[in-house]
Order: structure tokens, then C-alpha cells, then sequence
């Protein structure tokens, strides 16, 4: 009988996992969803996903610290809410295809004609003065070009020369375009720069750019209110924390009508952040569990700056942090930021890891400032930012959606976590 039990538990268990996986699809098929406006500061498309997330709180019977789940903070930010066109030649071109504004772009409007550049003139400067004065009225066209192909110092001179086109109100032109072969990859801004500058992806059309014709709008706001969101649950333990982050935002839309739906970046570790929720809240945690889900990481880490700057509790009671962004491949394994930080830990990640037969590889990496654990690091809290790897390479772009994220090792990704967690 004993026996049975234990298989019967074992089966509980497994079907318990599986039945995460629905879930979290849900989640990121909802926040990647056009109605969320890809979670950016057009239309509110944050604040839409941050109502969601407290929902989905609230539903799950997290506690909130205080009244509210809701820790608001404010940012500058720049925005495109409507206009974004482009026609090189006469041609139409499409944005986020063929296109991307600087994120800290002014807006512009105008038919203009255009200086082309050779990256030459960047490093041996006899005919820049010539060029840029020439340029007065007009767009300057940025060649492709690999920094690769030039040493150091040369590619230094060649980043000097783009700033000063980009972003120096003394450049004549009226603007730049930067021409590539590489994939389009969008950020955010929380400034506005001197000049407008666009990317624009090469093909036929582009060999010979003679005239512009463009028609953007952008809109700084200078406080824009945002959130973190942010509940617990009470542990066996209720003085020591585990956090568990990931953040919610996106850069939004570019225009009316692009949107980057950001389904791994990072409706996937909102999922996670969620189904981790669930499960602890049905198994009542070692230590007070507290799942944050972050703003504005996209405009700069801020709303896990703004956490550490103004926190909810004592940074010193936090045991362990684990922040997920990217969550939604994992044919390659996972990567462990900080692994080499926290050898003890990481040595423990991966030997549940080979031992459950779970992902590909657990993978070490060092110590980085690339995601919200940043902050949380630099104040002595014991972290791990960890991310999937492989699979779909779609990121920053418009092609980040919940139709085309495979979800390949959710759920082992989800049991190797659980497993870790308990252990600390």
C-alpha cells in the first residue's frame, strides 16, 4: 500500500507540472495580445499589463505588502504614438520590416535629399568637414559596414563620427539613416535626441538613395506613471524571503499600428513568475515567498531600481533571488548569470538538473548588469538571472509573438526551479 501511495504521489506530481504548461501559454498569449499594445507607454499598454498582473494576483490569493499591490514610480519616457512612415525613392516602406526609428529619435516631416557617406571618411577625416557641410537641409546615408573589418582605433573614430551625426545639435543635416544587413533590433528611451535617425534594412532599393520622404511624430513625456507589482506569500519560515522577478513591460509600439508584442521578452518569465505563484500558494513555501514583477526594465532596469532605492522590506532578510527573463525556448538549456558568483548554488542548480534528467545543460556565466537582479546584486542579495536558450532568435523585433514561441522546456524548466527553490 505504501508503495502505491508513492506512485500514486509521483503521478500527482508529474500531472501537477504538466498542467502548468496551459497556464502559462494563457499568460503569454494574453500579454503578447494586440490589446495589450505590447505593454509599452502608448495607450497605456503597460498599465493594461500591470491591471492584468494584479488580477491574476489577487486571483492566485497573493498578499499584498500594504493596501495595494500596485509600488508606483514615474519616468520620462519617448513615444511614437501615430505617425511612422518612410519611402526611399519614392518607395513605400514598411516599419518594423524594413524600418526602425531611434527609439530617441525627435519626430520629422518632410521630403529631403540625401548625402551618402563612406565609412572611410569616418576614419581619415580630410573630407568629413566638407561632407557635413554639404549636408545642410539634407539626410545623411550611413553605410553598412562589420567593425570587425577595423581595428580599434578605427572603430573608435567610426563611433565617434555616427554620435556626432546622431545625436549633436551642431550636425547641419536634418537627419540620418543607417543603413544594414543585420536583423532589426528596437530599444527605448527615456531622452530625446538632437537629430532623427532611422535604421533601415538594405535590399534592391537602397543602393542608390537619391531622395527621403518622411512623416514621423514622437510624443516625451517627461513623468510618465508606471508600477511594479508586487505580493507574497507567507512560508514556514515568515522572516527569511525568497524573490522570485521578472519584468512585464516592452517597448510598446512604434507608431500606430507596429507593435512588438515581446512573448519571450518577457511575457515568458511573467508565466513563470505566475506559475510559480500558483504552485507555492497550493504548497505552502520553506521561506515567505515575494514574486515582484518589474516596469520599465526595458527604459533601463528602473523598476528594479526603484524597488532597491525604496524597498518593502529589509534587502538583508532576502535568502536567495531568482529573476527570469526569457523564458519561452529552452532547446538549448538555460544560462545562470551570477553562476560563477554563487558556485554553491549554481553546482546545486545543475546536479538537480542531470539528476532529474530535465533540461539540455545548465550553463554558467558570470556577473552581468543585464537584467532586474542588477540592483538587487550590487546590495549583496544573493541572485541568479536566468534565461532559456536555442530555439526562435525573434527578440526586440515585431516577430516576438505567442504563436511562434515554442515553449520546448517549460515545463522541466519550471520543475528544475521548484526543486531548486525548495532546497534553499
Amino acid at each position: 500500500m505504501k508503495y502505491l501511495l508513492c506512485i500514486i504521489g509521483l503521478i500527482l506530481s508529474h500531472n501537477g507540472t504538466t498542467q502548468k504548461l496551459p497556464y502559462a501559454k494563457n499568460i503569454i498569449q494574453t500579454l503578447a495580445s494586440e490589446e495589450f499594445k505590447g505593454r509599452g507607454y502608448v495607450d497605456h499598454g503597460d498599465q493594461n499589463a500591470a491591471d492584468y498582473i494584479q488580477s491574476q494576483f489577487q486571483s492566485i490569493g497573493l498578499v499584498p505588502f500594504g493596501k495595494s499591490y500596485s509600488q508606483p514610480f514615474t519616468t520620462p519616457v519617448n513615444t511614437f504614438p501615430s505617425a511612422m512612415s518612410l519611402s526611399i525613392n519614392g518607395e513605400a516602406k514598411q516599419p518594423g520590416i524594413d524600418f526602425l526609428i531611434d527609439a530617441g529619435s525627435p519626430g520629422i516631416k518632410g521630403a529631403f535629399e540625401t548625402v551618402s557617406m563612406e565609412i572611410d571618411d569616418f576614419i581619415h577625416r580630410e573630407k568629413l568637414s566638407t561632407i557635413l557641410n554639404n549636408s545642410t537641409g539634407k539626410f545623411l546615408i550611413i553605410p553598412d559596414y562589420n567593425p570587425k573589418d577595423y581595428n580599434p582605433e578605427e572603430q573608435k573614430s567610426i563611433r565617434e563620427v555616427i554620435d556626432f551625426i546622431k545625436y549633436h545639435p551642431e550636425n547641419p543635416a536634418s537627419g540620418s539613416i543607417s543603413l544594414t544587413t543585420n536583423k532589426l533590433t528596437w530599444s527605448a528611451s527615456t531622452a530625446v535626441y538632437a537629430k532623427p535617425s532611422l535604421i533601415l534594412k538594405i535590399d534592391s532599393t537602397t543602393s542608390n538613395i537619391h531622395t527621403v520622404k518622411i512623416n514621423i511624430k514622437n510624443k516625451f513625456i517627461s513623468r510618465y506613471p508606471t508600477q511594479n507589482v508586487v505580493g507574497h506569500i507567507k512560508g514556514q519560515h515568515p522572516d527569511s524571503l525568497v524573490l522570485l522577478t521578472a519584468h512585464y513591460d516592452h517597448l510598446g509600439m512604434m507608431g500606430s499600428e507596429t507593435i512588438f508584442p515581446g512573448a519571450n521578452d518577457n511575457a515568458s518569465g511573467i508565466a513563470m513568475l505566475l506559475s510559480l505563484a500558483k504552485h507555492y500558494k497550493e504548497n505552502i513555501p520553506k521561506y515567505t515567498t515575494v514574486f515582484i514583477a518589474f516596469g520599465g526594465e526595458e527604459l533601463g532596469l528602473l523598476g528594479s531600481k526603484h524597488f532597491v532605492e525604496h524597498p518593502m522590506f529589509e534587502l538583508s532578510q532576502i535568502k536567495f533571488l531568482v529573476n527570469f527573463d526569457i523564458s519561452g525556448t529552452g532547446d538549448d538549456g538555460i544560462q545562470v548569470v551570477n553562476g560563477s558568483i554563487y558556485p554553491d548554488e549554481f553546482d546545486r542548480l545543475r546536479d538537480i538538473n542531470e539528476k532529474e534528467a530535465l533540461l539540455h545543460q545548465v550553463k554558467i556565466r558570470g556577473e552581468a548588469c543585464n537584467s532586474d537582479h542588477c540592483f538587487f546584486h550590487q546590495q549583496n542579495v544573493p541572485s541568479f538571472f536566468i534565461y532559456t536558450l536555442g530555439g526562435i532568435q525573434a527578440y526586440h523585433d515585431i516577430y516576438d509573438r505567442s504563436e511562434t514561441l515554442p515553449m520546448t522546456a517549460f515545463e522541466d524548466y519550471f520543475q528544475l526551479m521548484t526543486v531548486f527553490i525548495d532546497g534553499l
